[in-house]
């Protein structure tokens, strides 16, 4: 198929299965020639994209181009989109173009219709890579069999769980722990030989088994344990969890709890209404949060996000972040 497209903020799988395509399709010994990566966005490079694709490739192999953050199925120029709809049907079969967003195709758009056409001619080949919410377990442990599957390598379903509890949704950091798992327990990667699994025993060894993510700090808030929240800030800092990202995280966690609350409060018994509402996008979830806030009032959520927004504003002062949070946390009236 001449024509992926690959999307989703799972930046790791995205770049595994485009250099996957690479290896596969062009020859080593000609890719200075046949494989082409271009910026989609820069106009010219997304226009330079179409040409090459139909070139067809010098030499043995084909001929490979990838174009990052594509502009084709989002926001794209109408002088672009005339461009691919003129190329589409002249990209040879030895050709493949490839392009990569993070963003989801805009439906509406007739560029993602055109080659939603192909896709469903088979001329075209569609694969999302989707990375799942911090609270989504089960999506994390799917997550870590699948990368597992992507680099050849055996699991044991209680090391699924573990790593899952140790790295979450951090693809980049799976792949790297899974890699030196593979040495640890002496498998390797891409033979055909019956691979040891990676145990639950190796992942406590070598990676830990101990978690700590932003909800698990807003949980710990919403317990009235400021010093504990603390605490998991301070393991975060230390994995280089950016400070502002883990004040987002909060902020979308403790908003929730709010909107979950007030609906309540209202009599609200619709889940999908209450999910709509509170911008949460598994209404499953809403189920979750009523357990976890029983018997608290609004009030409650909204002093934790006066807090958040003094230790944002002191990260944004240039505040040393495990001062921000301390201050924000343990000072708060």
């Amino acid at each position: 198929m001449p024509i992926h497209l690959l999307w989703g903020d799972d930046e790791a799988a995205r770049s595994r299965t485009v250099e996957a395509l690479v290896a596969e399709r062009t020859d080593p010994s000609w890719q200075s020639i046949n494989l082409a990566r271009l910026d989609g966005n820069d106009a010219a490079q997304a226009s330079q994209a179409l040409e090459e694709a139909r070139t067809p490739p010098f030499g043995s192999g084909d001929r490979v181009v990838v174009l990052q953050r594509s502009p084709f199925c989002n926001q794209c120029p109408a002088e672009l989109a005339e461009q691919l709809e003129a190329a589409l049907p002249l990209i040879p079969t030895n050709c493949h173009l490839v392009l990569v967003s993070n963003s989801k195709p805009d439906a509406r758009l007739r560029t993602t219709k055109a080659l939603q056409k192909l896709v469903k001619a088979g001329a075209a080949h569609e694969q999302s890579f989707q990375l799942p919410a911090v609270w989504d377990g089960a999506g994390q442990i799917e997550l870590v069999q699948r990368t597992t599957r992507e680099l050849g390598l055996q699991l044991e379903p209680a090391a699924a769980e573990a790593l899952s509890d140790a790295i979450g949704s951090d693809s980049a950091r799976l792949a790297s722990e899974l890699e030196k798992l593979a040495l640890y327990v002496g498998a390797q990667p891409g033979t055909k030989t019956p691979q040891p699994p990676i145990t639950a025993a190796a992942v406590e060894a070598l990676v830990g088994s101990h978690a700590t993510n932003a909800l698990q700090v807003g949980d710990a808030l919403l317990a009235g344990q400021p010093a504990e929240a603390v605490a998991l800030v301070d393991a975060l800092l230390v994995a280089n969890e950016p400070a502002l990202r883990i004040v987002a995280t909060l902020c979308g966690q403790i908003r929730g709890w709010l909107w979950v609350s007030l609906l309540d409060q209202q009599g609200e018994n619709d889940v999908n209404a209450i999910a709509k509402a509170a911008g949460i996008g598994n209404p499953k979830r809403i189920y979750v949060m009523r357990k976890q806030i029983r018997g608290r009032k609004p009030a409650r959520f909204l002093a934790l996000l006066r807090q958040l927004l003094e230790v944002e504003a002191a990260l944004k002062r240039g505040t040393d972040p495990g001062d921000a949070f301390r201050d924000g946390f343990l000072l708060a009236p």
